[in-house]
């Protein structure tokens, strides 16, 4: 695997306040990389930085090119990063259809004409998005809603989908089913870096995952090491952690 996205000493700064400092972190192609953590630690600002959104010192690297000083948002999504806020930031009164087909105007400005074959394979993705194409967007529910910012996030046919806190007010059975989609678009080549903060969830299907708190990381290892380091599974995962995690912790020194 190659790495796509390297992430060195940055800090975002809110006026005086710095939001995230010294942040290291790397993503390899075809991995999912999970970044869990309580409210206030800096989660979203660190995605609005790496989508362009926010300026940022540091270094930022995507396919082995420089991103901080060199490339606005719209450059951004052109090379394949993809950002689905946690606000979903969804045009209520234009059709589901319409609303996907937005999705992929930067690559129809590109001179790429392919966006109906790509509408239907996020169709295939969602099928309720199918069923409901002629909606307005505002009368989607929670669920369908989040199905709807993910589908147009991928009518740019990103490397790189980054997803801001997706299962937050969802049902656990809607969750269940986004991140079914997410391993199955793991498997077609999309990398994806996911902020949450239902960490069982989001390490149940990551490879590597990130703590961050106070804008700082403070833990970090695979998805399956964090999950079974006892500070993890206290704090975030709603359980004490067992013997065996907390002897396995103290041999590594994690």
């Amino acid at each position: 695997m190659s790495r796509l996205l390297d992430v060195r000493n940055l800090t975002i700064s809110h006026g005086k306040v710095e939001a995230v400092r010294q942040l290291n972190l790397s993503l390899e192609e075809g991995q999912i990389v999970s970044l869990i953590g309580p409210n206030g630690a800096g989660k979203t600002t660190l995605m609005a930085a790496l989508i362009g959104l926010l300026p940022a010192q540091g270094q930022v690297s995507y396919a082995g090119q420089p991103l901080l000083a060199h490339h606005d948002v719209a450059q951004r999504i052109d090379k394949g990063m993809a950002l689905v806020p946690e606000s979903r930031e969804l045009f209520g009164l234009m059709s589901v259809e319409d609303n996907l087909r937005l999705g992929a105007f930067s690559r129809h400005r590109r001179g790429f004409r392919d966006h109906q074959k790509t509408l239907d394979e996020v169709f295939g993705l969602f099928p309720r998005m199918y069923e409901r194409r002629s909606q307005p967007a505002c009368t989607l529910s929670g669920g369908e809603r989040q199905m709807l910012a993910i589908g147009r996030a991928l009518m740019a046919k990103p490397r790189l989908l980054m997803l801001d806190e997706p299962s937050l007010g969802l049902a656990p059975r809607v969750i269940g089913e986004i991140f079914t989609i997410f391993e199955t678009l793991r498997q077609s080549g999309v990398s994806i870096l996911l902020v949450e903060q239902n960490a069982r969830a989001a390490l149940k299907i990551s490879d590597y995952g990130y703590v961050l708190e106070v804008g700082e990381i403070v833990l970090e290892g695979s998805a399956q090491a964090l999950a079974n380091n006892p500070q993890v599974a206290e704090i975030y995962l709603g359980r004490p952690p067992t013997r065996a995690a907390m002897e396995v912790t103290s041999a590594t020194g994690t």
